[in-house]
């Protein structure tokens, strides 16, 4: 049963037209547009419906508070980093375990970093946007996505494959985080997807 803390989090309601679609995507749009600008602490809700071009009753239909705003914009971003891992997934079945490792890596980075503001805005969030739950809804799916690519190349592991899903997956955040929270991320991203291939590979290929 959810908490009283976690109801107050979740979105009022799901638009179903396609006017009130139009309104709740302005609105997330308009949050994170504030929260490049100002910052999570001066991000309030009057801030945002004034930039979406809402009132703050039409916001509050949807979102009964700032930090249900940037819960939303949190899942939705690493939701679309999660299709983007699952994508590169499933084209990458029956690949060898090298081409995996690759091809795995610049799909994860593009998506993780080709907005390194947004990236780092999103993930100096507190935690009172209940970062942990989706974090770990969106990991899970990660590993699952990149368990069922390893179990189907030619090259057989000699430990399980979800062990080995779990480890490249925490290779690969360890190093997007690094970047996110380094002085000048933008000028460290391709040496860092460099050397983060060749890591993946030869932890893949220590695994036959």
């Amino acid at each position: 049963m959810p908490t009283l803390v976690q109801a107050s989090l979740e979105p009022r309601k799901t638009p179903v037209q396609a006017r009130a679609t139009v309104s709740v995507e302005s609105i997330l749009e308009a949050t994170l547009q504030v929260l490049l600008e100002v910052g999570q602490s001066r991000l309030t809700t009057t801030r945002v419906a004034e930039r979406a071009g809402v009132s703050v009753g039409t916001l509050y239909q949807y979102f009964p508070n700032k930090n249900a705003l940037l819960q939303t914009v949190m899942d939705r971003h690493l939701t679309e980093i999660v299709q983007v891992v699952e994508s590169a997934c499933a084209g990458l079945h029956g690949q060898p375990l090298a081409a995996m490792a690759e091809g795995l890596v610049r799909e994860f980075l593009r998506a993780k970093l080709g907005n390194i503001r947004k990236s780092m805005a999103l993930y100096a969030l507190s935690n009172d946007v209940d970062r942990v739950r989706i974090l770990k809804k969106t990991t899970g799916r990660n590993r699952a996505a990149i368990t069922n690519m390893l179990r189907t190349s030619p090259q057989r592991l000699r430990i399980d494959p979800e062990l080995a899903a779990e480890m490249l997956a925490d290779i690969m955040a360890g190093v997007a985080r690094r970047l996110v929270e380094s002085a000048q991320p933008k000028q460290k991203i391709e040496a860092a997807q460099r050397e983060l291939v060749v890591a993946a590979k030869a932890y893949l290929l220590a695994c036959i």
